[in-house]
Parts: C-alpha cells; structure tokens; sequence
C-alpha cells in the first residue's frame, strides 16, 4: 500500500486524502486488530466506538459502546455516537456499508495491508492523522526488527510447503493473495494451494496437490480448531499436523510484530532448532 504525504494530508489505500486532525478525534474502528492499534498509539481516550469482534485490549475495550460487527454493523448506533473518524478495512468490512457511512461520518480512513510490512504504512497514515507520530515511528522500528528476525528464520531454512486450515465442513484454506499466506512466507512458509483466487479456496482431502504439502496448521480462528482435531487431520492428510494461533498470523496493526516474532520461534521449533 502506497502512500502519499505533504504537509497537510495523507492519502489512504483508496486514495482518500485525510487532513491532520486538530484537537481530540471521535474513532469508531470496524477492524479488530486496528483497534487494537489505535489503543497502542494512546489514542484510547478518543476512541468511542468498536465492534464485538474488537476484544484487545480486553479491559480497556469493555466500556467501549459496540455497533455491531464487521460486516453487519448498527448504522443507527454508529451516527448516535458522532464520529469524526471510521477506520475500516477493504477485506473485513462490507463496500455498500463503508460507503453508507461515508454519507454521515466526516472521515471514513480506508486501510488495505497485504502483507506485513504494509503495516508500516498503517502505522505512519494514523500516527500523522492523529498527532501520535513517535508512538507511531516506534511501533515501526519494532515491526522492522521482527520482519528481519522472521527473514532470517526464513532464509536459514529450507522453504516448506503447508496447509493453513481455516474452516472444517467444509474444509477450506487460504490462497497466496491473502495476509496469512504472506505472513507465513516471511518465516519460509509457502501456503498451498499455490493459487490467488477464491482466496479462501475449499477442498477435498482426494485433492492432487496435497501431495505436495509438509505440514498441516489448524487455526485458533475463525474456526476453533482444538487438540482432538490434530489427530484427524494427520489421519486425513497423511501429514503432521499442528495447531496454530490465527491471531498471530492474521492480525495486522501493532500485533504484527508479535506474530512474526512467534512464528519465527514456531518455525524454528518445529525445525528442531530450539
């Protein structure tokens, strides 16, 4: 995600200009993980709105009103509680309600990180927008350090070939266009099927191209994998198979970081390295 800066705006991943905000901003965030990343930047005070699906920083989010989810957010209670700012998410937020709000609300910020070093972007786009440049500037030194502890992992290593189960009944993946697949490959991991749409392609266990895979991760989310799952799919698979923290993988914002720091760690575990 590219993006554009002078002295008075910035522009967001569709190409909104945002002037800087002057005095205490009213957020409203549709997207989990920018919630939480708008709480790291110190901007806990100013946030007034959040969906159910925003639960970190558990404590600090609870008296925080909720107007729903992100793809079937309450319009009513959103403009009773004025926003200045939505922040919104072109892959978690439904289009035909972005622009419904952008009808009412005076800023509506668009982020769209693929990969997570698009995060520092993210990072500099609210940090400018909302005064919090060295918090933001910080978060940034933090996710370049993790990005090359996680490449290092990843170039010490040969590259493996896995599964990233996502959902059961049906069973369903992830495709090389998504975040997780691009987190993944930061520590060496390619995610297969090696296909870019449906980005979160279903299958059978009879597939051809499941002879290529090493390993099998069961996501935390958004289908609750758990322990008695593992023995099932490595019968299915013929392959080992592990849970995984979908949090880690597939949160973007100031929780980056600690995912690539954990599946450094993870790769190099299951790699027998510590």
């Amino acid at each position: 995600m590219m993006i554009e800066t002078d002295e008075n705006f910035l522009v967001d991943a569709v190409g909104r200009r945002h002037a800087r905000h002057a005095g205490p901003a009213r957020i409203v965030s549709l997207v989990p993980s920018l919630t939480e990343l708008v709480c790291d930047l110190g901007l806990t005070d100013q946030l007034v709105g959040r969906t159910g699906f925003c639960t970190h920083p558990r404590e600090i989010l609870k008296p925080i009103p909720k107007v729903g989810g992100t793809k079937d957010v309450n319009l009513v209670r959103l403009r009773e509680l004025a926003p200045t700012h939505v922040i919104v998410n072109i892959d978690e937020n439904r289009r035909e309600c972005v622009e419904e709000i952008a009808e009412f609300v005076p800023h509506v910020i668009v982020t769209h990180p693929c990969a997570p070093e698009d995060n520092l972007a993210v990072f500099r786009l609210f940090g400018a927008i909302f005064g919090r440049e060295a918090e933001a500037e910080s978060l940034a030194l933090d996710l370049q350090a993790a990005l090359a502890e996680a490449r290092a992992v990843g170039a010490g290593l040969p590259p493996e070939r896995v599964l990233y189960l996502i959902w059961r009944d049906p069973w369903m993946s992830v495709a090389r266009s998504t975040y997780i697949s691009a987190t993944l490959a930061t520590v060496g991991w390619q995610s297969w099927p090696a296909e870019d749409v449906p980005r979160y392609p279903a299958f059978e266990w009879d597939a051809p191209w499941l002879g290529e895979v090493s390993r099998v991760f069961l996501s935390s989310e958004p289908y609750s994998f758990r322990d008695k799952h593992v023995a099932e799919v490595e019968v299915l698979a013929g392959r080992p198979a592990a849970l995984i923290d979908g949090e880690m993988t597939s949160w973007y914002g100031s929780r980056a970081a600690t995912g690539l720091r954990y599946l450094a760690a993870l790769r190099r575990s299951l790699a027998g390295l510590e």
